[in-house]
């Protein structure tokens, strides 16, 4: 019996090969339309795909040319080719701008970009381009079925953003515990990170290794810039404990607080003695 359903499984399978290769060479473009809507609802998008593209020019200004070219563009995006996908998406909305698939379709573009953005560390012009298709969306479809969807993607890019710029400070400071020159460069990168972020899960954070870099930066100085770079990170600690009270980061605070006291009360006994 296994090997009677093995062989009849076999057949069909050949079967529909045999019919795919036969209506992918013949010049019948209904006999395409017809498969290709079938391999489509069977959700077989790579077969699909073959199809549509094929057919896709034959309909252009037609009745079923808007039902055509939306399934050519969703086939690319469930088979995860989201560059495609986003390309033939944008172009179904030039051509079908009155559409009742037009926000489904500005959806899907958008999220195709999204699907191409790249790790934080990375290059993030693919970010910017999804943000800018997402807020598009966003402003366009309010009341789409897709809009929560759409606002949490362009959240997560935001986020991401924000990460790389917040590590470009981060990795400043870590080389400023080996090389003090590099703290310079860290306090101005979470100067620009606090400034342009201002709502950035990653603020407390950036505030703190802000102190930190600038308690540190203070410490290592030549005498006559020492009392005004300490000033300088008070300044710093001051922004973090008005912002956040109760920072998680209380503990470090106070060890780096407790060095600058240190340091401030020698500057006060060498002005005594002298």
């Amino acid at each position: 019996m296994r090997k009677l359903i093995s062989f009849i499984v076999l057949i069909l399978v050949l079967s529909s090969c045999n019919e795919y290769q036969k209506v992918l060479k013949a010049e019948d473009v209904k006999a395409k339309y017809d498969l290709a809507e079938k391999y489509y609802d069977e959700e077989d998008y790579k077969r699909a795909n073959r199809l549509f593209e094929q057919i896709a020019p034959k309909y252009v200004g037609k009745p079923q040319g808007e039902r055509v070219m939306f399934f050519f563009a969703n086939t690319y995006f469930q088979r995860k080719d989201y560059n495609m996908s986003g390309y033939q998406f944008e172009r179904f909305i030039k051509s079908y701008p009155k559409s009742e698939k037009v926000a489904e379709a500005g959806f899907l573009g958008a999220k195709s970009y999204y699907e191409l953005s790249p790790d934080h560390s990375l290059d993030q012009t693919d970010t910017d381009k999804a943000l800018v298709k997402l807020q598009s969306f966003i402003n366009t479809y309010p009341d789409s079925e897709y809009f929560d969807e759409a606002n949490q993607m362009a959240k997560d890019l935001t986020t991401k953003k924000e990460r790389k710029a917040f590590e470009i400070g981060k990795q400043f400071n870590k080389l400023g515990h080996f090389d003090y020159s590099f703290l310079t460069p860290a306090l101005a990168a979470f100067d620009n990170f606090i400034s342009d972020h201002p709502g950035s899960i990653y603020r407390e954070e950036a505030l703190y290794l802000k102190f930190e870099s600038a308690t540190e930066f203070a410490l290592n100085s030549f005498a006559r810039l020492k009392q005004e770079r300490l000033e300088k990170a008070k300044t710093a600690y001051n922004v973090l404990k008005k912002q956040f009270p109760e920072t998680k980061y209380a503990d470090e605070v106070a060890k780096l607080l407790k060095k600058i006291e240190k340091e401030v009360n020698s500057f006060n006994v060498e002005k005594e003695t002298k």
